[in-house]
């Protein structure tokens, strides 16, 4: 039996997006985003939000980082990492989220939408780093603009 390790969320980006890039010289992106779910507590409808981290690698974390601003709405698809180490004796561990693509969604700060998805555009991660334009085929680039993607 082959394992799954799939992760699709759509969130709000909770502060912006730091670039820093390792000693490599490859391009590393974080940021967290949160996803609200709604769940029944007694008789009433409660909104839960949660917090997830999320790393983007390459040159789509170079392309993309101006763009993940706090406040923004993203997609983002990925893989779930565990981080594991020691401190001060104890075992530490935290979850991430390694994306291979991004959606922007619009809303937030300087956003054309409230969430809708019409303005979006994705962008794909291949482990090595470049980022690349998933085009739908009937999608129309006859305009320029100033946006990379």
């Amino acid at each position: 039996m082959a394992d799954i390790n799939r992760v699709v969320l759509v969130g709000r980006l909770t502060r912006d997006a730091e670039l820093k890039y390792i000693t490599s010289g490859q391009a590393i992106s974080k940021f967290a985003i949160a996803v609200n779910r709604r769940r029944k507590d007694g008789d009433q409808w409660v909104d839960e939000a949660n917090f997830f981290d999320i790393t983007v690698w390459g040159r789509t974390a170079e392309s993309l980082n101006q763009y993940l601003t706090k406040g923004k709405t993203v997609g983002v698809e990925g893989e779930l990492r565990q981080d594991r180490w020691q401190q001060d004796g104890q075992n530490r561990s935290r979850i991430e989220i390694v994306a291979s693509n991004i959606m922007l969604l619009g809303g937030g700060p300087g956003g054309a939408s409230q969430g809708g998805g019409s303005s979006g555009s994705s962008y794909a991660n291949n482990q090595g780093g470049s980022g690349s334009r998933n085009e739908a085929p009937d999608e129309d680039d006859s305009f320029s603009d100033d946006i990379p993607f």
